[in-house]
């Protein structure tokens, strides 16, 4: 039997918590097109491998991605990267939007700016592009202010990437539910 086209929306966001699963979830959702929807992916790394741990965790993620995929490491120039990488139709997964936000935040850029950046690249994006984001609101209010004013721009990033995109998952416990899902790109 072969194997049904994957239609990706023009803008995807899959939220979840820490392990949820949507990570593997949005990496699947493309492979699933793979090969019969176009040859290739891109993979848009935001994270730096500050420590060990850290550097283990980007290896692994490596690891779980077949010759299909090129990747591409960029902390802070994700609008640009997803605009020189979805060329002729080819989709990209942004992971992750959190660490980016945290890399803006730390090198002390602009956020507005550039989170006006991403949106304008999400308008006509020239393929499909899968962002990742963590969704931080659901636990215990953060000790510091500093971990309050964290959670509070991650959650107004998340809720201007969720107008933007035509399709909105969240993913608890390797489970996808759609919480958005535009008609006109079914």
């Amino acid at each position: 039997m072969a194997k049904k086209p994957t239609r990706l929306p023009p803008v995807t966001l899959v939220l979840g918590g820490a392990r949820s699963g949507k990570s593997a979830w949005a990496q699947q959702r493309i492979e699933d097109g793979l090969g019969s929807d176009w040859p290739t992916a891109t993979y848009i790394a935001t994270a730096e491998a500050g420590d060990a741990e850290m550097a283990e965790r980007i290896a692994r993620h490596k690891a779980q991605r077949d010759a299909r995929w090129s990747t591409v490491e960029t902390p802070i120039g994700v609008p640009r990267a997803i605009m020189e990488h979805t060329r002729d139709g080819q989709p990209v997964l942004v992971d992750c939007l959190t660490l980016w936000l945290s890399n803006m935040l730390l090198s002390e850029r602009d956020v507005g700016a550039m989170t006006n950046a991403l949106l304008g690249t999400l308008r006509t994006p020239p393929g499909p592009v899968v962002l990742v984001s963590n969704e931080v609101g659901l636990g215990l209010v953060p000790e510091t202010p500093l971990g309050r004013s964290f959670r509070d721009a991650q959650g107004q990033l998340n809720q201007q990437v969720a107008r933007a995109a035509d399709q909105v998952v969240f993913v608890a416990a390797g489970l996808p539910l759609t919480l958005k899902e535009n008609e006109r790109h079914l």
